[in-house]
């Protein structure tokens, strides 16, 4: 089959996507020349900065399966990936259930590719609930039928916003995003982030980063500093080391170690009420 005979009604391939940008990143094939060209440019400019945009890729995913596994292991069974991405090795279903089969799981996105994909998973998963959604009116998510139906919103459930709150390059927008998805949670809940992390990146790094980006059917793409990124946990008890390179996160890591916040890369947390 060619590329062409796989592009869905709808898509233009030749517009680039993140989510399929991120697909390439991941190896995976799930993307169109468009990605790739777009991807490689990001990836040029990570070389530039001494950092390579597939190994932030794959640290990122890693952290979230460390996550969802760290959250299941204490023993909440409901999760809400927003800006879930295309399906991969260990999806948050496969790791929730693993640990605690029944787990019940709503991914959420606005890409076309991604819910044909993750739909798919509807055949052989009824724990597994897929709903289109745009991360801009998180009420409409939290408040939708199909997420209601799934997600018992008065018991514990996990909120995972991983890799896809700097693609909201106005600040006050972005936090307002988490702080009206925070005002939904109860206590025992958690909150998963990862965001790109501006170190000691330059002007003209962040802004050929962003004219990649602003070129995909995305709004952009923004870093933002370590205060503002741990703004998104307030009145929240951070797990584990707290807020550090993805890479580097596991529940059992020191709060007080040596972490590397010069260098541009992915941080990630994980809170809990």
């Amino acid at each position: 089959m060619s590329e062409a005979d796989r592009v869905p009604a709808g898509i233009n391939p030749n517009v680039p996507s993140a989510a399929r940008m991120y697909d390439y990143y991941l190896g995976g094939r799930d993307n169109f020349a468009s990605d790739r060209e777009a991807a490689e440019k990001m990836i040029e400019i990570g070389r530039k900065l001494g950092n390579d945009a597939r190994v932030m890729a794959k640290a990122n995913r890693d952290f979230l399966g460390r996550a969802v596994s760290t959250i299941a292991a204490a023993g909440v069974r409901q999760f809400i990936d927003i800006g879930a991405g295309l399906p991969t090795q260990d999806n948050v279903h496969q790791v929730a259930q693993r640990q605690n089969p029944g787990s019940r799981i709503v991914y959420v996105d606005n890409d076309p590719i991604v819910l044909a994909h993750a739909r798919a998973l509807l055949a052989r998963d009824q724990g597994v609930v897929a709903v289109d959604g745009d991360l801009k009116d998180p009420e409409a998510i939290l408040d939708d039928p199909r997420v209601t139906a799934h997600i018992d919103q008065s018991q514990p459930f996990a909120l995972l916003l991983v890799a896809v709150l700097h693609f909201f390059p106005d600040d006050a927008e972005a936090a307002g995003i988490v702080a009206r998805m925070r005002a939904r949670l109860r206590p025992g809940c958690y909150l998963v982030v990862s965001h790109i992390y501006l170190g000691n990146a330059t002007a003209d790094a962040a802004q050929a980063s962003q004219a990649v980006y602003s070129s995909t059917s995305s709004a952009g793409l923004v870093g933002r500093d370590y205060e503002t990124i741990a703004s998104y946990f307030e009145g929240m008890d951070l797990l584990g080391p707290g807020l550090v390179p993805v890479a580097d996160w596991t529940r059992d890591a020191s709060p007080g170690g040596s972490y590397d916040y010069v260098r541009p890369g992915i941080l990630g947390g994980v809170g809990r009420l």
